[in-house]
């Protein structure tokens, strides 16, 4: 099972970032949040130009010739990595936990998918769990946020007090508790496609917990959560929002520096 592969250390390696198909498309400064607070760490950053899709929509959908196809290409264009970081809990436990599934029939790529699955790691949790860090000496104005903790990093790969602790350690943030942090938002990629209503009544109950939440803005990991309640927050014309930790983390790095 991929949960018994030896992880090895992080530290004092180059970081190859994967930087999702979402980050790539839509929100290209998460990813460059991503370097800014890697490169202010001294953490080397490359980033394979050969990477595109991690093959979840694929697999999701049970096209997994398809979903083989796309994660060749994804570990052949990380085939020099030695760290792999992903700012994304969805995409990073498709590779963790799905890749080594994928080939159990096919021996070649099944090393390659464990030794993938081995070094990969969300934003986050290399932060955190990978290299110990948990402040990053940023600094903001005097705010409260809260966390939306998306399915795929809280359930697969055990991501919440990982990000919560790097924001805590931002001076002059303070963090409190959104209901129902733990709840889908309704996403689930193609799940809001096939069943829209279903995915509609849990974007609205998602809503209403950020609306009698007292934070001034609510975070998470993974850009589709992001895309998703965003979206719900506008058409209720609710002027909270969400945001990517990455982005809050790097401006507060900027705010430092002023």
């Amino acid at each position: 099972m991929v949960d018994e592969i030896l992880r090895p250390s992080p530290r004092h390696k180059p970081v190859s970032l994967f930087v999702t198909c979402i980050v790539d498309m839509v929100y290209p400064g998460t990813g460059v949040s991503v370097v800014e607070i890697l490169e202010h760490l001294d953490i080397e950053v490359r980033f394979p130009m050969g990477q595109t899709c991690c093959g979840q929509p694929a697999f999701n959908s049970g096209f997994h010739d398809d979903a083989r196809a796309v994660a060749k290409q994804f570990l052949t264009a990380f085939a020099d990595a030695e760290v792999i970081v992903a700012p994304s809990g969805s995409c990073a436990s498709m590779v963790r936990h799905y890749y080594p599934q994928l080939f159990k029939d096919d021996a070649e790529w099944y090393d390659r998918a464990t030794w993938a699955a081995s070094m990969t790691w969300e934003f986050t949790e290399y932060l955190v769990d990978g290299l110990g860090i948990t402040d990053i000496g940023a600094k903001l104005p005097p705010m409260t946020v809260a966390f939306h903790h998306a399915c795929h990093g809280l359930r697969l790969m055990g991501l919440k007090n990982q990000a919560q602790q790097l924001v805590e350690n931002i001076d002059g943030v303070t963090v409190t508790e959104l209901e129902g942090y733990d709840q889908c938002c309704g996403f689930g990629g193609l799940f809001s496609v096939k069943m829209p209503q279903i995915s509609g009544a849990m974007l609205r109950d998602k809503i209403e917990h950020i609306k009698a939440c007292d934070a001034d803005m609510i975070l998470t990991g993974d850009c589709s959560c992001m895309t998703q309640i965003n979206g719900g927050l506008s058409r209720n014309q609710v002027e909270k929002h969400v945001t990517h930790i990455a982005d809050l983390l790097a401006r507060g790095l900027k705010h430092n520096d002023q």
